[in-house]
């Protein structure tokens, strides 16, 4: 029996030692470097005035029943039962900390909106209906 435990564990070990020895080693180099360069424009206030005139033409609106409301994101669903996940930085939305879970509600946004790809935008407002 004791001859029998030995030869179980030798072999267990020996397969263990074979795994891991034929596993593809791969290093990274760090060899490959980028050179990034920015450039600042001189003139800010018309951009920044062309900005506040896209965000003010680009602004839309989503109807539905808001869900998972986190410090970072929340969801909502439309209509059609589709769920579009809303993420913001920094504070919370105006009218988010009024609303909860389960109520129909109003979002008026700034960017792209789609269903299967991250929200790219800014949200504006949230108001229940």
């Amino acid at each position: 029996m004791k001859k029998r435990s030995i030869f179980v564990a030798a072999c267990a070990t020996l397969m263990l030692a074979t795994g891991c020895s034929a596993q593809e080693r791969t290093t990274s180099s760090a060899a490959s470097t980028q050179m990034v360069s920015t450039s600042r424009t001189e003139s800010t206030s018309d951009a920044s005035s062309a900005e506040n005139d896209m965000a003010a033409e680009n602004e839309s609106t989503i109807t539905g029943i808001i869900s998972d409301i986190k410090d970072f994101m929340f969801t909502i669903t439309d209509e059609n039962g589709v769920d579009y996940a809303i993420s913001f930085e920094g504070e919370k939305p105006e009218g988010l900390s009024s609303v909860k879970e389960g109520d129909t509600v109003s979002v008026i946004y700034t960017g792209k909106l789609e269903e299967t790809e991250a929200f790219t935008g800014t949200v504006i407002s949230v108001t229940k209906k």
